[in-house]
């Protein structure tokens, strides 16, 4: 049986060395993208307990919202705007301590505390975005982002 870890136990990158070949095991075989981006979304709030975890896709030139688990949220959200919509323009990940501090940020909810956005790129080009909340400021460090980096990558082959 695969090793599991609930929230809250073991460190976070603990959780993440566990999570990542939880959800490579989720995908292999499952060709539809929605619903290897939903199960994506459900496995990182569940193992973390994150207020929002979700996916914004590329379409037609603006992020529309994909599969995510949460609070309902922006629907569109254009290139250059806002946590999402910048680090799609930048191509990086942006990690934001502190979302009152991030000029320009999209309140989705007033509960949002801190954030970090991580782009999905296939042969060069941005194609999606996976968008993670926190209701704690500060809850996201540079272990989330390499973790879920790597998750974006593995998630790319699905474009």
């Amino acid at each position: 049986m695969a090793e599991s870890l609930l929230f809250g136990e073991g460190t976070r990158e603990d959780q993440y060395k566990v999570l990542i070949p939880q959800i490579k095991a989720l995908i292999d075989g499952e060709p539809d993208l929605v619903a290897n981006l939903a199960n994506s979304a459900a496995a990182l709030r569940q193992t973390f307990d994150f207020f929002w975890v979700g996916f914004y896709l590329v379409k037609n030139d603006e992020l529309v919202l994909g599969p995510f688990q949460g609070d309902i949220a922006c629907t569109r959200i254009q290139k250059g705007k806002g946590v999402c919509g910048s680090s799609w323009d930048q191509k990086q990940t942006l990690l934001v301590p502190d979302v009152d501090l991030f000029e320009g940020h999209i309140a989705c909810s007033a509960l949002s505390q801190s954030e970090i956005v991580v782009p999905i790129v296939k042969a060069s080009t941005v194609v999606a975005v996976l968008d993670i909340d926190s209701a704690v400021k500060n809850d996201f460090s540079q272990t989330d982002q390499q973790y879920l980096e790597e998750l974006a990558l593995i998630l790319s082959e699905l474009f």
